[in-house]
């Protein structure tokens, strides 16, 4: 399969917004679901990551999203959060949506097998959030395009302190596309790139609407191959769904 050939069904069938440049005025702030990288020295050390972070401070650092800039990360677990501002600009594995500081795993009680989490950008209009700020979340944050506005400060001696360490299972949402034929002709193509036919599945929205998955994966190894994969032949922002 040649990579333009994905391309050009992406430029068909899909029905994602493009990009939007930083200095136009109606920017749409950065939000995602997926996996974090907790910072390790050996990480740095071995140049798969380019920044060194304090894992005894509470810190973040993003690829895309400016230094300073605010973001909320919440796990979806528990519903905890805090809000922080960008310490660094970052490179990591594309897998990864950020890189953390073990201080903010532990707060938010990730799980370090899956340390899941939803990351939202705050807009520059918005009320100003001060560095470090530590809240929670009054319920569990959508992937939207919209900034969250509201957050709840709450007492952390009052919420209850373990690590939710169930075995999950996470999907990789890799679009959604106007016809049944489209998905089916796209699955053909992965298929000979190495993917199981079986680990795709297809949902219905609505007429001339069909969202496009793989998985469920109950391994992150099995997730991050697949990932890499569709990654590889040109899709870039896929996203991470927990299964319910």
């Amino acid at each position: 399969m040649k990579f333009k050939n994905l391309i050009i069904i992406l430029f068909l069938f899909s029905c994602a917004p493009g990009s939007i440049n930083k200095e136009n005025p109606n920017y749409i702030p950065y939000t995602a679901k997926g996996f974090v990288m907790i910072f390790d020295e050996i990480d740095y050390e071995k140049k798969k990551i380019s920044v060194k972070l304090n894992n005894e401070e509470f810190q973040i650092a993003h690829n895309t999203i400016k230094k300073n800039s605010n973001v909320i990360i919440t796990n979806p677990q528990n519903n905890k959060s805090i809000t922080l501002k960008v310490y660094k600009k970052s490179k990591q594995p594309d897998f990864f949506k950020a890189i953390i500081t073990k201080k903010v795993s532990d707060f938010l009680l990730l799980n370090p097998e899956f340390p899941y989490v939803d990351i939202q950008e705050r807009a520059k209009n918005k009320s100003f959030v001060a560095k470090k700020a530590v809240t929670f979340s009054e319920e569990q944050n959508v992937l939207t395009k919209a900034p969250v506005t509201k957050v709840k400060i709450d007492n952390i001696s009052k919420k209850e302190n373990k690590v939710d360490k169930k075995k999950k299972k996470y999907s990789i949402i890799i679009g959604v596309f106007y016809s049944q034929d489209s998905v089916d002709n796209l699955v053909d193509l992965l298929v000979n790139e190495g993917i199981k036919k079986e680990d795709f599945f297809v949902k219905k929205l609505k007429k001339n609407k069909y969202q496009l998955s793989a998985g469920p994966y109950s391994s992150i190894n099995a997730l991050k191959n697949d990932y890499f994969k569709l990654n590889k032949y040109g899709f870039d922002n896929l996203d991470l769904k927990e299964n319910d």
